[in-house]
C-alpha cells in the first residue's frame, strides 16, 4: 500500500487510487471501512472499471490451475536423460564371479552404489518434474497478492463421537450482513472449508435448486451466526452485482442447509 490518502473520511474518491481499490478488492480493509467504500465505488464508472479489471485478472489466474501443464521441451528432457545416463554409467558395478556350491554370495564393495535403472529414473523424473510448475507457482503468488483466504480445518459432524466442525472464516450475520465486505478476498478462491471438496458442494448446490455446472467466482469458509459454513459467490449478469449463497456444514444430497441467499451490489 503506497497511497497516503486511503482513510475513510479523508480524500478517498475520484480520482481513485488504484492502491485503494486493490486493497478494497482484496478484502484487506476492515469491514467498516469496506462497507463505506463499496457503495461509492459501485456508483463511480471509473472505479467499477478498475474493480472489474482486478476481478478478470483474478479469475484468469485461478483458471490456470485447471489448465494442463505443457510438455517439457525436448531439449531439456534430452539433457536430463544424458545426465541420468552418465550417472548410471559412473555407478556400474562389475559382475560377480559365479559362486560354487556352498559358497557365500559376494556382496557389492562398500561405498559402491547399485546400478541405476535408467528407465525407472526417467519415470521418476517425469512424475516429479512438470514444466508448468513455474507458471502455476507464479500464478499462486499473484493470487495471494490479490486475494486473502482464511482456510480452516473441518471434521465430519455426522460421525458419532466426533466433534462438529469448529467455526472457520470471518463472521457474518444470519441474514448475510457483512458478507459484502468479503467479496474482494474471496474472488478466485476455491476453499471448500467444512464441505471439504467440490463434489460435496455440488450436492449442496443441487439440493438448493441451483445449477452445479455454473462456476462460482469464489468459494471460502465463513461463520454465519456462529455456525460454520461456506460462502459461494455468483455473478448475476449485472455490473458490480453478485449473488451470495452460504451453505452450512451439514448440507449434502437432499439437504441444502442454506444459511442465507442474497444479492449485493448495484441494483
Amino acid at each position: 500500500m503506497t497511497d497516503e490518502s486511503r482513510g475513510v473520511g479523508g480524500t478517498v474518491g475520484p480520482p481513485w487510487s488504484v492502491d485503494v481499490l486493490a486493497d478494497l478488492h482484496a478484502g484487506v480493509l476492515d469491514e467498516h471501512e469496506a462497507a463505506q467504500l463499496w457503495p461509492r465505488v459501485q456508483a463511480d464508472p471509473e472505479a467499477r472499471a478498475i474493480i472489474e479489471a482486478l476481478e478478470a485478472t483474478t479469475a484468469d489466474l485461478a483458471a490456470l490451475a485447471d489448465e494442463p501443464a505443457p510438455p517439457m521441451p525436448a531439449e531439456f528432457a534430452a539433457r536430463i536423460d544424458q545426465a541420468l545416463a552418465a550417472e548410471a554409467a559412473s555407478r556400474q558395478v562389475a559382475p560377480f564371479p559365479a559362486a560354487g556350491p556352498g559358497a557365500v554370495p559376494a556382496s557389492p564393495k562398500p561405498g559402491v552404489a547399485p546400478v541405476v535403472d535408467l528407465a525407472a529414473a526417467r519415470r521418476r523424473r517425469n512424475k516429479r518434474l512438470g514444466w508448468g510448475a513455474g507458471i502455476l507457482t507464479a500464478a499462486a503468488a499473484a493470487i495471494v497478492a490479490i486475494a486473502v483466504t482464511v482456510p480452516g480445518p473441518s471434521t465430519d459432524s455426522g460421525t458419532t463421537g466426533v466433534a462438529a466442525p469448529a467455526p472457520a472464516g470471518p463472521s457474518v450475520g444470519g441474514d448475510g450482513s457483512g458478507a459484502e465486505a468479503l467479496l474482494g478476498g474471496a474472488m478466485g478462491v476455491r476453499d471448500f472449508g467444512p464441505l471439504q471438496d467440490e463434489q460435496r458442494l455440488d450436492a449442496c448446490v443441487s439440493a438448493a435448486g441451483l445449477d452445479p455446472n455454473v462456476r462460482p467466482e469464489g468459494i471460502r469458509p465463513v461463520t454465519v451466526d456462529g455456525k460454520p459454513g461456506v460462502l459461494v459467490i455468483y455473478t448475476t449478469g449485472q455490473l458490480a452485482q453478485f449473488r451470495l449463497v452460504a451453505f452450512g456444514a451439514d448440507c449434502g444430497p437432499g439437504h441444502a442447509d442454506k444459511l442465507f441467499d442474497k444479492v449485493v451490489g448495484k441494483k
